[in-house]
């Protein structure tokens, strides 16, 4: 966000329960990253009261079922792996309890950055995709600005962002409408995936169903290691052509998944949210730059300028010093 604004405390938030559901379920890893070709109206507040929990059970709903974040043009829809409350619970379990063997619930910010290698695999077809080394290069010197606090109301969260090589791979099968849990997902990853858990790869392609992008979360890592990473719209790099997502920030976004993060609006109005005390509560996903955005009850105004968000690639400016943390556990429990 362009300011940061005076929030609710979270441990409020967190006094509500969570929505009615079902026992929990295993923590999956993957999320996905798209929009609408316009901005999408603000929702409106919480009204209605799930077995006296004083929350709206449809914030949850909502926010799970936001509308997948894609390019100028693409058809809308929902993101096809939004997290649920339920898994996103069972996530924070899993992570809550790795801290606990570090003997800690948080993990101190790193004096020294923390250098994550990057292996960047370029995936084309003939000419098309057949990214240079400066668009590589742009996008790693975006990922060091926005991760190093750089940006109106920004915070440096002490990682940074090593381009250790780049691959160029002529492969139209993989490059034209790949797509999350595809059979081309899968060889493209198996055939090419470098390093361990503490290495990000990144893939560039031309993908389907318009995304942008998706990334795994670092839980996922332990049960399929070859799939660990982050994938995104070639045309998303800074200086790209995806109107309005052109700057870099799609894979600012699908990095912060990679290092642990949930959308801003995980769980809508309802606490915990999105695990994070200092982004206020955001009932839907925000489009465009809807300045004044304010769709939950109580202080402090919906987070659109956070990289969390759905916001276009010019709107968005911020992490917290909340999620800063959340990515230092993170890396702690699952990548250090």
């Amino acid at each position: 966000m362009r300011r940061t604004p005076r929030v609710r405390p979270r441990a409020t938030r967190a006094t509500r329960l969570f929505p009615c559901a079902a026992a929990l379920v295993a923590a999956a890893g993957l999320s996905q990253f798209a929009a609408p070709a316009a901005p999408h109206a603000a929702a409106a507040t919480a009204a209605a009261v799930c077995d006296g929990t004083g929350a709206d059970a449809a914030d949850a709903a909502d926010a799970a079922d936001a509308g997948a974040r894609k390019p100028a043009g693409g058809p809308s829809g929902k993101d096809p792996n939004a997290v649920d409350a339920t898994r996103a619970r069972a996530m924070q379990a899993d992570l809550d309890e790795r801290l606990a063997r570090l003997g800690s619930a948080h993990v101190p910010l790193a004096a020294v950055p923390t250098t994550v290698p990057v292996y960047v695999h370029v995936i084309h077809s003939g000419e098309a995709g057949r990214l240079a080394q400066g668009a590589v290069d742009a996008q790693i010197d975006h990922l060091n600005a926005t991760y190093g606090g750089q940006g109106e109301g920004n915070t440096d969260t002490r990682f940074h962002f090593e381009l250790a090589s780049i691959d160029w791979t002529d492969n139209a099968g993989w490059y034209n409408g790949v797509t999350p849990g595809s059979a081309a997902e899968k060889a493209m990853k198996q055939a090419l995936h470098r390093g361990d858990q503490g290495t990000l790869n990144l893939y560039t392609a031309h993908l389907g169903q318009s995304l942008l992008g998706w990334a795994t979360f670092p839980n996922a890592y332990r049960s399929d290691p070859a799939d660990d990473g982050v994938v995104v719209l070639d045309a998303s790099l800074p200086g790209g052509s995806a109107t309005h997502y052109d700057q870099g920030n799609t894979a600012t976004h699908e990095t912060g998944h990679w290092l642990g993060l949930f959308h801003t609006f995980q769980g809508g109005c309802l606490g915990p949210g999105d695990y994070v005390d200092d982004t206020p509560p955001e009932r839907s996903a925000a489009y465009g730059c809807p300045e004044g955005r304010h769709t939950c009850a109580g202080p402090g105004l919906d987070p659109i300028h956070n990289f969390m968000d759905y916001s276009y690639d010019s709107c968005m400016t911020q992490f917290t010093p909340g999620q800063a943390q959340r990515m230092a556990n993170a890396w702690a429990a699952y990548r250090s």
